[in-house]
């Protein structure tokens, strides 16, 4: 498995080489920013860790077959026997107000994004135990790139 970007060492090599450290007179000043500048747009623009490598289709069909009788996504989602999933990442668990969740999800701590679901998803009752959730895990990590895929398209979703 390759590494995320953001553990991967920028690399540098468009910026030009100083003869000696104290070498940045007006001109080497100039000619080092636009590297600089560079450097700082492609940490801003690179694909983001919290994006799981998923199929949004084949996520749609995973959350139908095994998600979807308990929760809701989508603009008219609402909490039925579990609680909706729009504008799941970056939410704290046992937080919608909609959903009475159990002491253990809201004691939990646990913020929502793409490595705390896939352990979750995985093994939901070692990630919380006794939460309501009674689900066993998905142990394929395809299915759940595919579900996680599927569920950041509904951040925008959120109430």
């Amino acid at each position: 498995m390759a590494a995320p970007p953001f553990l991967l060492k920028p690399s540098f090599a468009c910026m030009p080489q100083l003869p000696f450290p104290g070498a940045l007179s007006a001109r080497g000043v100039s000619a080092v920013i636009p590297g600089v500048v560079f450097a700082v747009l492609s940490a801003v623009f690179s694909p983001s860790p919290v994006q799981a490598a998923g199929d949004v289709q084949a996520g749609r069909a995973s959350f139908q077959s095994k998600c979807a009788s308990c929760h809701k996504v989508g603009p008219s989602a609402r909490a039925s026997f579990g609680p909706h999933l729009n504008g799941l990442f970056g939410r704290r668990a046992g937080s919608t107000t909609d959903y009475a969740y159990s002491a253990a999800m809201k004691g939990s701590g646990i913020v929502w994004s793409t490595d705390t679901l896939r352990a979750f998803l995985h093994a939901p009752g070692k990630v919380v135990p006794d939460n309501k959730m009674r689900f066993w895990g998905i142990g394929s990590e395809r299915e759940i790139d595919n579900l996680l895929t599927y569920l950041q398209t509904f951040q925008s979703a959120a109430r």
